[in-house]
């Protein structure tokens, strides 16, 4: 009994939150989603990541451990989905990235947080900035059909990520008023995203229901199988293992639907797995945090 009221105090608020954009919307009053999500990807997001890479007290020897069980989790999910995608005969271009990139932003940043505080928002973070990176390469790549390094580099997610990662490095530290104010904005990332998810998903049309609840399920089962691999084949610790198993294990994320339009790629059968996905994650993500608390 006490650890279902402890996964659910963890989840509540961050389901609560995208509840809050979902009846937003509903109820008639304008959110402008693009201008919401520019907003965090550009400048909160960044933010949020730069502050806990700089804050974070990992150890070098943990922080490159996590890194290197981060990326084995990400390649082994990427194999594995790839078979997938070929036997079922599904389009790659549509289905691949949103079944290896879950929502490791939006739910995946604040759950961590509930759940174990800022030691495993920090452990969090690690996980996000290689997902991003992953997703802004490999993601985009499989998307489009091609990619440019250019580009990538200039994202401010990813710079701010290797910013973070320099002055982590060197026990660097910027002045107190620029870390104050960029704290400041970091901290708009995590209630905006939710927010903005909930306002996505009750704007997203859906199709081929049984197609997609089929594949959130698989999704789960092989993110959580991989991760959890990755992290006892490295030696992770308790924390870090349960973080990097939450990430990875998170449900399709909205920016899948909007590479999907922005790249020409079948938009709605991503925006079925984001709502069906999502959807799930509230039976699945308890499930997990259960498993790993």
């Amino acid at each position: 009994m006490n650890l279902a009221l402890t996964v659910l105090n963890i989840t509540a608020p961050v389901f609560i939150l995208a509840a809050v954009g979902f009846s937003w919307v509903k109820l008639g009053f304008e959110y402008r989603v693009e201008f919401v999500t520019r907003l965090a990807m550009t400048l909160s997001v960044p933010c949020l990541v730069f502050v806990a890479l700089i804050q974070t007290e990992i150890e070098p020897d943990a922080l490159a451990t996590l890194t290197l069980a981060s990326v084995l989790a990400y390649v082994a999910v990427t194999v594995v989905f790839f078979l997938i995608v070929l036997v079922m005969r599904l389009d790659r271009a549509t289905y691949l990235a949103p079944l290896i990139f879950g929502n490791t932003g939006n739910l995946g940043l604040p759950l961590a947080l509930f759940a174990f505080g800022e030691v495993g928002l920090s452990y969090a973070v690690i996980v996000f900035a290689v997902m991003a990176i992953f997703s802004f390469t490999f993601g985009v790549w499989l998307v489009s059909g091609g990619g440019s390094l250019v580009k990538v580099v200039k994202e401010p997610l990813v710079a701010a990520t290797i910013l973070g990662a320099l002055f982590l490095w060197q026990g660097w530290q910027p002045p107190e008023f620029i870390f104050n104010s960029l704290d400041l904005i970091g901290q708009m990332a995590i209630p905006m995203m939710l927010i903005t998810l909930g306002v996505a998903i009750a704007r997203l049309e859906i199709r081929a229901v049984w197609q997609a609840i089929f594949l959130s399920v698989l999704k789960v089962v092989v993110c959580v199988a991989c991760a959890a691999g990755a992290a006892v084949w490295i030696g992770l610790g308790p924390v870090a293992s349960a973080v990097l198993i939450v990430q990875v294990a998170t449900p399709v994320a909205v920016t899948s639907y909007l590479l999907a339009e922005k790249y020409g790629a079948d938009a709605q059968p991503v925006a079925g797995l984001v709502v069906v996905s999502t959807l799930i994650s509230v039976i699945t993500l308890p499930l997990t945090l259960s498993f790993v608390i």
